[in-house]
């Protein structure tokens, strides 16, 4: 089948760009809110190697802003969404791994990454991994704050250091008072995938 996505893609960022879209490895840390949706920008963007670790299964509380369907609750998230991705692009390059990140696998499960999307829930994990990471040399592009609504130009992109980013308003913490909704999520997963595109595209391809 002729990737018809990647033909028109061509025409809009051109060759070079698609080409190192192609070839880059992009890592992703949860397949929830951020992890979902930021893939599938990514998936739009060109990008067709991608490593999704999660071992959630879809609820139907994640509906109201993760990249599933109602049909798919119940279901293997990484595996719900390789299906969702394939939807978009089937000439997918995909490694699922239904696996919980913890002190003893956190160092190889993203070894072969070019870059890594950190979307997790779970304070202390997200700890776990960008530390993990920090010192790599590899893209590194976190979350923090990003709960509530009516406050999505608070989300931003901080950059703190050549390779690491950190992407939400760093203060608003989910809650009762702040549940997590589509507009605020969704935005800060745009902003994590645009992170990784402006990264490869505009840094990593300025030299041809």
């Amino acid at each position: 089948m002729e990737d018809i996505l990647a033909a028109a893609l061509a025409g809009m960022v051109g060759e070079a760009n698609l080409a190192v879209a192609r070839r880059v490895k992009i890592g992703i840390a949860g397949a929830g809110g951020l992890g979902s949706n930021c893939a599938q920008f990514l998936v739009r963007s060109g990008f067709t190697r991608l490593k999704i670790v999660d071992y959630d299964r879809v609820e139907v509380s994640n509906l109201n802003r993760q990249f599933y369907f109602a049909h798919q609750v119940g279901r293997l998230k990484v595996e719900a969404l390789g299906e969702n991705l394939a939807a978009i692009n089937p000439h997918l390059q995909l490694e699922l791994l239904p696996v919980k990140i913890q002190e003893s696998n956190v160092g190889e499960l993203f070894a072969d990454c070019d870059a890594l999307v950190e979307a997790l829930d779970r304070a202390e994990t997200k700890r776990l991994l960008v530390e993990t990471y920090w010192n790599t040399g590899k893209l590194l592009v976190a979350a923090s704050g990003l709960a509530g609504w009516g406050r999505v130009d608070a989300i931003a992109v901080h950059r703190i250091k050549d390779n690491f980013f950190l992407v939400g308003d760093r203060c608003s913490e989910v809650s009762a008072q702040l549940p997590p909704v589509a507009p605020a999520v969704v935005t800060a997963a745009a902003k994590q995938a645009d992170v990784v595109v402006s990264y490869f595209w505009r840094e990593k391809n300025k030299n041809g």
